[in-house]
């Protein structure tokens, strides 16, 4: 929702403005706290796409994701104002998307999620064959993977998805699951050890740390 910026000289609506470098993202904050929806939406907007990755990769299925993107969303926006920039907006943003999944995902007990696996982000390896049988051998390594991932606890999953899939420093990814670095890291050598039981040692290309 953008609110009208005014009128031009000639009577008609003055185009809306793209921000500029001036528009920070602290800008942006302050504003939203007091009341700007549309300084909200463009703060929390930078973030859509990932944090729809990152709902689709924890809940596995994209009606759901989207409907709890939405409810994020709202939820920030009713608590924008007990931002107190401990963190930044972005982990803020993504520890309300993680509770807000594994809520979701409470709820559903018992249905696994079918994780989505980038093969960028994740280690799936080159097959040892050219053509449709390479294919194949492609296919179900990735269709194992994202099986063992789906068997993971949510805290494990999340360790999981969160630093290996989304690519984020253990003091983010930490920050986002509300744990200290010495827990997280114990549910990510947990959930790291799992996966590689399940599918095997190239399972994943594990990061530092």
């Amino acid at each position: 929702m953008t609110p009208p910026t005014g009128a031009d000289p000639a009577g008609g609506p003055e185009p809306v403005r793209e921000p500029d470098a001036a528009e920070t993202e602290a800008g942006l904050l302050a504003r939203a706290q007091a009341g700007d929806v549309a300084a909200f939406e463009r703060l929390s907007g930078a973030y859509a796409d990932r944090l729809f990755m990152l709902l689709l990769r924890l809940l596995g299925d994209r009606a759901e994701a989207e409907d709890v993107a939405q409810e994020v969303m709202l939820r920030a926006w009713r608590a924008i104002t007990r931002f107190r920039g401990r963190s930044s907006y972005f982990t803020w943003l993504y520890r309300i998307a993680v509770n807000e999944s594994n809520r979701a995902l409470e709820r559903r007990k018992g249905r696994r999620a079918n994780v989505p696996v980038d093969e960028q982000a994740i280690g799936v390896p080159a097959p040892s064959r050219d053509g449709p049988a390479g294919h194949a051998e492609r296919r179900e390594f990735r269709e194992a993977l994202q099986l063992a991932i789906s068997q993971l606890s949510l805290p494990c999953r999340t360790a999981l998805v969160l630093r290996d899939i989304e690519g984020l420093s253990t003091r983010e990814a930490a920050e986002i699951a509300g744990v200290g670095e010495a827990a997280f890291k114990s549910r990510l050598h947990q959930a790291r050890h799992r996966v590689r039981a399940l599918v095997g040692d190239t399972a994943l290309v594990a990061s530092a740390g």
